[in-house]
């Protein structure tokens, strides 16, 4: 449409074909016709104007409104590949310069051109060190994260110990690591494997400022949470036999707030040790679930809501779809 305060093109200039003059009915219906245009055109920027002025959303309303969006618009194929759109580079951490936790691994985006990110630190299970779930922190870090992945103190520390693990881990992370700079201190989350994953419950109680905790195939003697304010996804596995999900996945999940953004994943044909190997479900779902809540990024909340149905890596999923905000 013609902007109101633009002139409208000149006529075409060429000889008339016809001698005769232009007739005057057609003249003025010709000047009504560009009256009507050009007082819609003014109608509808006025109309424009308006909507703005009383709030209406900008085109790009989930960009203006989400300054912690990080990465290109998912798809399906983008969460299930191996690497995501971000370079990553790596530093690592000795035992010997930290306290409260036994050092590890630290993963994150080269770039620094989008600004801070969100960070997420894991712990191993019991008797294993961070090489067991080496795997995430590059995958998880592509994606627009900071990831730690860490070694206890003890291969035999209980899920109380490892939780503050985890948060000594976070602390180290925000305040005096080399990527400090790097992290938003505010957009935190825990994830662990097995001894590691009761930890992360743990974590995820001690400290409710948390933005997303996800245990894998956690164990942990307290199967009951309710105080946990983290949005919190379970990952099981139906072939369990350590932590089997009778006794402890699903009494976990069950026992989260039901006012509480969760879900329960129960990988089929899978083990205790399965999140032990590079696994595109558990990453799927686990980058979806950190970006919705780390990153309050609702462009994932497609792979999250509906429920993903069973399938042949999916015995059963439950949860409540997340509310956006």
């Amino acid at each position: 449409m013609q902007h109101p305060n633009r002139a409208l093109p000149a006529a075409p200039v060429g000889p008339d074909p016809s001698p005769r003059r232009p007739n005057r009915l057609t003249n003025r219906l010709v000047r009504a016709g560009l009256a009507v245009l050009l007082a819609a055109g003014g109608l509808v920027a006025a109309q424009a104007t308006g909507a703005q002025a009383v709030g209406a959303p900008a085109v790009s309303a989930q960009a203006a409104t989400n300054p912690y969006e990080r990465g290109p618009a998912p798809t399906n194929a983008s969460i299930e590949a191996a690497t995501g759109s971000y370079a990553v580079s790596r530093t690592t951490v000795s035992a010997l310069s930290v306290s409260g936790f036994g050092g590890g691994t630290v993963y994150y985006p080269t770039s620094t051109s989008d600004g801070t990110f969100g960070a997420v630190a894991i712990a191993p299970g019991y008797t294993a060190y961070q090489s067991s779930i080496a795997w995430l922190g590059p995958r998880l870090a592509s994606q627009g994260f900071v990831v730690f992945t860490i070694d206890t103190l003890t291969t035999l520390d209980q899920p109380a110990s490892r939780g503050q693990q985890l948060l000594a881990a976070l602390d180290y992370l925000t305040q005096s690591s080399s990527v400090r700079s790097r992290i938003d201190s505010s957009r935190l989350g825990v994830m662990g494997h097995s001894m590691g994953g009761g930890g992360t419950l743990e974590a995820a109680k001690s400290r409710p400022s948390l933005q997303a905790a996800i245990p894998l195939t956690g164990w942990n003697l307290d199967t009951t949470w309710p105080e946990i304010k983290t949005p919190t996804l379970i990952v099981g596995a139906d072939g369990d036999t350590i932590a089997p999900v009778a006794t402890h996945s699903e009494p976990f999940y069950q026992s989260l707030p039901s006012t509480l953004d969760k879900a329960y994943l129960e990988l089929r044909g899978a083990t205790h040790f399965t999140p032990n190997s590079s696994n595109t479900t558990i990453a799927k779902y686990s980058i979806s679930w950190l970006k919705r809540f780390i990153d309050n990024d609702t462009r994932y909340e497609q792979f999250l809501c509906p429920l993903p149905q069973s399938s042949t890596t999916i015995a059963e999923y439950r949860g409540n779809c997340p509310r956006t905000s």
